[in-house]
């Protein structure tokens, strides 16, 4: 009778961790907590934020244990992703302080992890919809804050890092931190919720609203990285359209048209950068950003090939980071540009592994978007870009919101499109069909 009952109650949570409501659950639990994660640790501490990913990442092997039959383990992970995280956790062993490198290690790995969970338990459109719903709350209890503070009390919220400057038009951090971090968030809200307008998995009302609000709260902002963003993003959405709508014949020709316009783009860009910022209005910014890089890369050259070691965000007491902040009399606590701090910390094996990670998933979540008939696709390439464009002022794609984005879009773009395909029965894609998605119209 025990044995009996024992079955049964293990059936029953199994049943229970392998339902579509508890994975939907668990999406929303765990986009919620990353990306809300500065207004938990301020004000429940930083212990209560370890905890709960602790949590979630328990509960996570749970899942993937209740789906295991429908989970293809050659496809569970992409390899760049895995030869990434060995390479970072083989930089503890000469990291200036190995406890701490190897504790940033586990959090990186630990959001890595929530974000594999969440490719494969939920469909890109699954997806969207769940981080929809999630930036909805978040970005309204932002303006929500923002009004308390620079409205109704005309008080900064200093444990919030609220300024209270929504009556002077920004600019304003909401429940994010900082301006840039509202303006990057906001700029992923406006992706999703016009994917989910063009999908119409959601009212029109709610889409316009949504839209409004993020695009408000990413003005208000009045961070200098939101242009850059909505332009390279825009710019990508119209590049997009026109792939989608030319005829399968003459895609590959044009693909590869497209390719050498954007490395011409890049050169230009780098070589008329100087005129680029003064038309942004971003000179001082940048030439504090210019300094920063340019002091890194002198400390790049004494570790170039493995790096000093990983750590994500900066350890404040730690080489190089103390040093470099000493010599400049600032206080960053990253790079201020992704690509230069993996550079740092992992030397040039890492920065390549890191480029190749995204670079394959770009590729992959491109060429979906452009050839499968569902406007879906374009949410995975579309949030790729943003990061990767955004990975050249700050570095948010190494830590938190950021990375755990990142992971999950090539996680997303390794379900779609994969060699590991051939090796899958055919017509499956991680446990759901191929055409799964294609519900959706095109546009």
């Amino acid at each position: 009778m025990t044995s009996h009952a024992s079955h049964a109650a293990s059936g029953w949570l199994k049943t229970l961790l392998a339902s579509a409501g508890f994975a939907r659950a668990y999406t929303v639990a765990v986009l919620g907590a990353v990306f809300g994660s500065f207004a938990i640790e301020r004000m429940s501490g930083r212990v209560t934020y370890v905890t709960v990913i602790a949590g979630l990442c328990v509960i996570g092997v749970a899942v993937l244990v209740a789906r295991r039959d429908e989970i293809s383990l050659v496809r569970l992970v992409p390899t760049t992703l895995v030869l990434f995280l060995g390479w970072a956790l083989a930089s503890v062993f000469w990291s200036t302080d190995a406890a701490t490198s190897f504790w940033s290690w586990v959090t990186t790995l630990a959001l890595a992890f929530l974000a594999v969970v969440i490719g494969h338990v939920r469909d890109t459109l699954q997806t969207a919809r769940a981080l929809g719903d999630v930036l909805r709350v978040l970005l309204a209890a932002s303006l929500v804050v923002e009004v308390l503070s620079g409205v109704l009390l005309d008080t900064p919220l200093r444990f919030l890092g609220v300024q209270g400057n929504l009556a002077l038009l920004g600019p304003v951090q909401g429940i994010f931190g900082t301006r840039n971090m509202l303006g990057f968030v906001a700029v992923l809200a406006l992706i999703t919720f016009l994917i989910e307008y063009r999908t119409q998995s959601v009212r029109p009302g709610v889409s316009f609203a949504s839209v409004v609000l993020a695009g408000g709260l990413a003005a208000l902002s009045d961070s200098p990285t939101v242009l850059v963003l909505a332009v390279g993003v825009g710019l990508s959405v119209a590049v997009l359209a026109l792939v989608r709508h030319t005829k399968p014949q003459h895609r590959g020709a044009l693909q590869l048209g497209l390719g050498a316009l954007v490395v011409v783009g890049l050169v230009v860009g780098y070589f008329a950068r100087h005129p680029i910022i003064a038309w942004l209005g971003a000179g001082t910014d940048f030439s504090m950003r210019v300094n920063l890089w340019n002091m890194m890369v002198d400390f790049v050259r004494f570790e170039p090939v493995q790096g000093w070691g990983w750590y994500g965000a900066w350890s404040p007491r730690e080489q190089p980071f103390n040093i470099i902040n000493y010599l400049l009399d600032s206080t960053h606590a990253t790079g201020l540009n992704a690509y230069f701090d993996v550079l740092l910390q992992l030397g040039w094996i890492g920065l390549l592994l890191f480029a190749a990670m995204a670079a394959i998933a770009l590729v992959r979540a491109w060429l979906a978007a452009s050839e499968r008939r569902s406007v879906i696709y374009a949410w995975t390439p579309l949030i790729l870009i943003a990061l990767l464009i955004d990975s050249m002022f700050e570095s948010f794609t190494l830590v938190g919101i950021g990375w755990m984005m990142l992971v999950l879009c090539a996680v997303r773009a390794g379900l779609s499109r994969s060699w590991r395909e051939r090796i899958d029965a055919p017509g499956t894609d991680g446990g759901l069909p191929h055409d799964f998605e294609d519900a959706a119209p095109r546009g």
